[in-house]
């Protein structure tokens, strides 16, 4: 940023102030789920995939998935693993080779992507039938993996060490024996400095707001229908699961023996206790955390002017940095230097990256040099936590669009951009937010954080 952004910055961020605001909350319209990739989409991907192999010189691509990891792989063929694992083995002079499970072979249907696919029975429950198959070795040996090969593991993490994998240790030796030179390659797909799916297409933004936009209505009925005496299960039974695939459970807590990222368990919902929940999808997950309260009286004292307004303040500044170019370092220096550690205890990356997974990585850290750039989907995941006030909290997904971007997204998904847009305005001329022209609010709930969760059309906005 230019040094006299930098002062106007400075200076405008100075004197923003919350203010709690009573208002109905806007409807944006009904987001029609955009239709799956096609083969093209994912040919085009896949060629991406390939040519980022040759830069770094390796021969041969292994994507592992699971259920819990399976985020690569989606991405990579629109095939998601259910009950078992895949292998997908990627080379230049072939087309993709899938090794599946007993299970997953009709669901092989779901992908429009030309390939390859084999039974691999070790991928199969205990006790299904395992049929005699071909062995690891012999697979690898006719792909080519071999003395003079370098094969690319890709799992869900990268580690200190380029040849450690969180591939299962039997994949990883089999590779070893073949006499193949390999490595790490997980950074090729997640990579936040350069990897290919942190940088998303139109059409992967549109399934995205579509996500946002189901994940943000269900959030929105728990808040409106949210009353005491109800369990947290009540609660969750609003959202209305619709089906679409989720990248993390649903959670719902609340009372004094809350537990984090814990499942609705019964509890009942009693008016002056914190409650958190979330709803999490394929590119999306919204959180609101808060006090079971119809006003002050019901929360901490000082809850809403010394804890939960300047942190809507601070984040307020962030979304005004959040910018092509700003690097991730500044992003977390803008939490960091209003919200301190000691009080508000946050602790994890202020925002990161979201896709088929619900953390794929984060460009925000202290001393980060990384940019935002265009096509990032970033999470608005910034999380307070204190022994006295619980927490707060607006998280929603954006979209960082540059104008060539913008215009594609317009052209080719016009009701996408129209609910985007009435976002921007809403937030900007009711909320006081200011939204730097590339981002692109994802969520029906942008913005939106009520202090009081009994009184959701009291929210938070800057004066």
């Amino acid at each position: 940023m230019p040094p006299d952004s930098e002062n106007l910055h400075s200076t405008l961020m100075a004197v923003l102030k919350h203010r709690v605001i009573e208002i109905d909350w806007p409807e944006f319209g009904e987001a029609e789920q955009p239709p799956r990739p096609d083969a093209a989409a994912l040919e085009a991907r896949v060629a991406r995939t390939l040519a980022s192999m040759e830069r770094r010189g390796l021969t041969h691509l292994l994507v592992y998935a699971d259920r819990e990891h399976s985020a690569n792989l989606a991405w990579l063929t629109h095939f998601d693993p259910r009950f078992e694992e895949a292998l997908l083995v990627l080379r230049p002079d072939a087309l993709p080779l899938i090794l599946v499970g007993n299970e997953c072979e009709a669901y092989l249907r779901i992908s429009s992507l030309p390939m390859r696919h084999e039974v691999f029975p070790d991928f199969s429950p205990l006790d299904q039938p395992r049929l005699s198959r071909r062995s690891l070795s012999e697979i690898f040996r006719e792909e080519g993996i071999g003395p003079g090969a370098r094969a690319g593991l890709v799992g869900w993490k990268t580690y200190r060490s380029p040849q450690a994998s969180d591939l299962p240790s039997y994949i990883v030796d089999e590779v070893r024996s073949t006499g193949a030179a390999f490595e790490n390659a997980t950074g090729l797909l997640a990579s936040a400095a350069d990897g290919l799916r942190c940088e998303a297409t139109a059409a992967e933004i549109a399934f995205f707001e579509y996500t946002n936009a189901q994940a943000s209505d269900s959030m929105r009925r728990m808040l409106f229908g949210l009353r005491p005496g109800m369990t947290d299960r009540d609660v969750v039974a609003l959202a209305r699961y619709d089906g679409l695939p989720l990248a993390a459970h649903m959670s719902c807590k609340t009372g004094p023996k809350r537990i984090s990222l814990a499942s609705a368990s019964g509890a009942i919902v009693e008016q002056g206790q914190p409650l958190s929940a979330n709803v999490c999808y394929w590119g999306a997950n919204i959180c609101r955390a808060g006090w079971v309260a119809e006003g002050a009286a019901d929360a901490p004292p000082g809850y809403v002017e010394d804890f939960a307004g300047p942190y809507f303040e601070a984040m307020a500044a962030w979304l005004d940095l959040l910018r092509i170019g700003t690097p991730g370092g500044e992003l977390h220096h803008a939490i960091h230097s209003r919200l301190p550690f000691d009080k508000y205890g946050i602790f994890l990356n202020a925002g990161h990256l979201i896709h088929y997974d619900e953390w794929l990585n984060s460009p925000v850290y202290e001393g980060s040099t990384i940019p935002i750039r265009s096509g990032m989907v970033m999470q608005t995941d910034v999380i307070p936590s204190s022994p006295v006030y619980f927490s707060t909290r607006m998280e929603d997904g954006a979209a960082i669009a540059g104008a060539a971007l913008r215009k594609e997204i317009q052209t080719g998904y016009p009701d996408c951009w129209r609910r985007c847009a009435a976002r921007r305005e809403f937030a900007s001329s009711t909320l006081g937010l200011s939204l730097p022209e590339e981002v692109l609010p994802l969520s029906n709930t942008f913005g939106l954080v009520p202090p009081w969760l009994l009184r959701p059309r009291h929210v938070f906005a800057m004066r």
